[in-house]
């Protein structure tokens, strides 16, 4: 069965999980999909020129006087853009860096760098270092950035790049609904709003090589929070064919209107919210600058849904967590069918207590940037408890033994894998005169992409989570999957967040510790402790410790990040072994690069002796560590 547009574009039946068979019956290469986003672009232009394609909110409290955009418009707007790239000296092989929160005109940056070259999106957020390392990397000579009154720390910081050399144009871009302000001027390269350069340039067609499917359309990054993320290239291959996998479903028609918030500089916001609503021809309502972060947004999210009539949405757990308390008010919030949910793992909690207040059913996904975006979705209709989903048309999943390397039976916990059109040919290693140089890493093999998650698949193929290889607790020999400590925490009334680490220890090598955060009670943590020994599947994986804290570590698009509780977890542990040296003056640990070092630092006074004890108590861990001596001050 299909169901087709006004334009008699076909789209498969897509609400069951019988559906698949039906679906991949038709080779994907049969399908007819533009071959890139400016394709894709042009496509919806043709079909659909007067009708609204994006509707940009200024900031949250501001939703009444949006700016919109057609399909037309939008498309001749990237063309002015992209012809302004091109007059700059990019070409197909180049990349040009976006620095900035969401706005206006970033959405045309963003389809413009990928017509004219390709296109980097860095977080603002980053550390100044961390975007220099990014941008050198990606060899971007032009930067698109927020302008200083849409992001004061994001024109500073691309203004000392290009004071540094690192480029040699910074394109401004301008706060949504706002008047342009003068720009200071930076030294080594020239300072311009990117409206400004573009005004004269061509809207009804580009005048440079236009781009083929397997040209490289992006490089976003990817990984933790300390440590310069890695570049992972995606093919316009790549992002088109996950965009129409997340487009063919049967929940939403060419009338839903889709509500974005994720910043751009994710892949989730770039393939879920701006490439498959451009498949279907729908309208996407866009929040201010700050997205989800805008504390507005919560107070007028319903009247913003009513208003709008929005039909889904796509967020992190974190927001339906408060948006689950916000009371709907008389909104008529009727048109919304399902709200997605995906980066980290879903209480279950946070489903009932959202669903409830709400309505909304939530919809869980899976993926990440390695596979281009979303390589896992559940459905409204059949619900598995525990399981994210099942795999996309068109890709394959398959658990593989982590010490053999076979692929295991249903219910078999081990290593996920993922092939088919949406795995990324590699990281950014670095450019030549031939071009980058793309390397998977050891990440992909054979055409399969190792996840490094763990999870299992069920006989109808329903893929279940159990965490992190790399987050495996190894205590005494005995492999501790941290999922079963989180979820055993998640299951008291009063904890709203869990994550389990190891703590080096003598004996067992590392024990697990526990960090949760609380909604609300005077819950102590030997309490949790208890708790948790009563409701975790094994005596092994019983927390050694459980540690309230404000907040936990979250990525900069929300995903948990525990490689600074592991660093919090073994500066205690040597804290405690060295208490009673009186030469150690501070203990740190640092976390980088998916690993913690320690480094002691003694007394400039401290002896030889102290120095071999201090040696020998650290060394009984299994802890990369320094040990340093201060300097004697000078008389």
């Amino acid at each position: 069965m299909t169901t087709s547009t006004d334009t008699g574009t076909t789209w498969p039946s897509y609400d069951r999980p019988e559906d698949l068979a039906d679906i991949e019956a038709t080779p994907l290469a049969e399908r007819g999909l533009p071959s890139t986003s400016y394709e894709l672009l042009r496509r919806a232009a043709e079909q659909w020129p007067e009708r609204t394609a994006l509707t940009v909110l200024p900031d949250a409290a501001s939703w009444r006087t949006p700016r919109n955009r057609t399909y037309a418009e939008l498309l001749a707007d990237v063309h002015q853009a992209a012809n302004a790239l091109h007059r700059l000296g990019v070409r197909r092989r180049d990349t040009v860096a976006l620095l900035s929160p969401n706005c206006d005109e970033l959405i045309t940056a963003l389809l413009a760098a990928q017509l004219a070259g390709i296109v980097t999106p860095v977080n603002p957020a980053l550390a100044h270092d961390h975007v220099a390392e990014l941008i050198r990397r990606s060899g971007a000579r032009v930067l698109i950035t927020a302008s200083p009154e849409l992001d004061p720390e994001a024109f500073a910081t691309s203004t000392e790049l290009a004071r540094d050399g690192l480029v040699d144009h910074v394109l401004v871009l301008r706060p949504t609904v706002a008047e342009r302000a003068p720009l200071p001027a930076a030294e080594r390269a020239t300072v311009t709003y990117l409206a400004d350069i573009a005004a004269h340039s061509l809207r009804d067609r580009f005048l440079g090589e236009l781009p083929t499917a397997t040209d490289l359309a992006s490089f976003f990054h990817t990984g933790g929070t300390t440590g310069v993320p890695k570049l992972a290239a995606h093919t316009h291959t790549n992002e088109i064919t996950d965009a129409w996998m997340i487009a063919a479903n049967s929940t939403l028609d060419e009338d839903s209107v889709v509500f974005a918030a994720l910043p751009l500089f994710h892949v989730n916001a770039l393939v879920i919210t701006l490439l498959a609503p451009l498949l279907r021809g729908q309208q996407v309502v866009w929040a201010g600058s700050l997205g989800y972060r805008d504390l507005t947004l919560y107070a007028e999210f319903w009247r913003i849904v009513e208003h709008y009539r929005i039909g889904t949405m796509s967020a992190v757990p974190t927001v339906y967590t408060v948006l689950g308390t916000c009371p709907v008010g008389g909104a008529d919030i009727s048109s919304m069918r399902c709200a997605m949910v995906g980066a980290s793992a879903l209480p279950e909690g946070v489903r009932t207590d959202f669903e409830t207040a709400t309505g909304i059913p939530l919809v869980e996904g899976y993926g990440l940037t390695e596979a281009t975006c979303v390589s896992v979705r559940g459905f409204l209709e059949v619900r598995r408890p525990g399981s994210v989903g099942q795999r996309l048309p068109y890709q394959q999943i398959k658990i593989m033994d982590m010490e053999t390397g076979a692929e295991l039976s249903a219910g078999e916990i081990g290593a996920i894998f993922i092939s088919g059109p949406t795995v990324f040919p590699g990281y950014v290693e670095g450019r030549d005169h031939d071009g980058y140089r793309i390397g998977g890493r050891g990440k992909v093999v054979d055409g399969w992409l190792d996840t490094g998650d763990l999870g299992h698949v069920d006989e109808d193929g329903f893929l279940y989570l159990t965490g992190r290889a790399k987050d495996l607790i190894i205590r005494g020999g005995h492999n501790i999957d941290p999922r079963v400590i989180e979820d055993a925490l998640l299951s008291h009334p009063a904890v709203t967040g869990a994550l389990a680490v190891g703590q080096p220890d003598q004996r067992a090598g590392e024990v697990p510790v526990a960090y949760v955060t609380l909604a609300h009670g005077m819950v102590s943590e030997d309490e949790l402790r208890a708790w948790a020994r009563a409701h975790a599947s094994e005596a092994a994986a019983v927390p050694k410790a459980v540690r309230v804290v404000a907040a936990l570590p979250v990525t900069a698009v929300g995903k948990p990040y525990k490689l600074p509780l592991r660093a919090d977890a073994t500066r205690r542990v040597l804290s405690d072994a060295l208490a009673d040296i009186h030469d150690v003056e501070e203990i740190s640990v640092e976390a980088d690069s998916g690993s913690v070092e320690a480094i002691v630092w003694l007394r400039a006074s401290a002896s030889a002796d102290t120095t071999a004890e201090v040696e020998g108590r650290v060394g009984k861990f299994t802890v990369p560590c320094r040990i340093l001596q201060r300097k004697p001050k000078d008389d």
